[in-house]
């Protein structure tokens, strides 16, 4: 009875082993450091990642822009005026000046309102 018993045993490890590895490595597959889980994790990373870069790069370029308008060879007198504006907060009378927070959609320029062109 003992010897039965045994040899059954020796003929079921084999096959829990085996069946143990192979849930053990399919586990990892999916939810392991580098696992499918892991993967898909870094994919969207990557892809806000990328968003971010397009989105700071269009800024550094606007910023890069505004830098070339303001070099002496050059200048440009509107945003110079604006930039003087800005920076001693001042204007002449009757001028209405918007300030943004975020730049606006014609280039990033304060909108200035003469009354004489009405």
């Amino acid at each position: 009875m003992l010897n039965d018993l045994r040899r059954r045993f020796h003929h079921v490890m084999g096959p829990m082993i085996a069946f143990s590895a192979v849930v053990y490595f399919a586990y990892h597959t999916i939810e392991g450091d580098r696992g499918v889980l892991a993967w898909l994790r870094l994919k969207t990373e990557i892809a806000n990642a990328e968003v971010k870069l397009a989105t700071l790069d269009a800024q550094r370029q606007e910023l890069q822009h505004r830098v070339a308008l303001l070099r002496p060879k050059s200048l440009d007198p509107d945003l110079l005026g604006e930039r003087a504006l800005a920076m001693l907060d001042l204007g002449q009378p009757g001028d209405i000046v918007v300030f943004y927070k975020h730049p606006a959609p014609t280039g990033g320029k304060l909108a200035v309102d003469h009354p004489a062109a009405h």
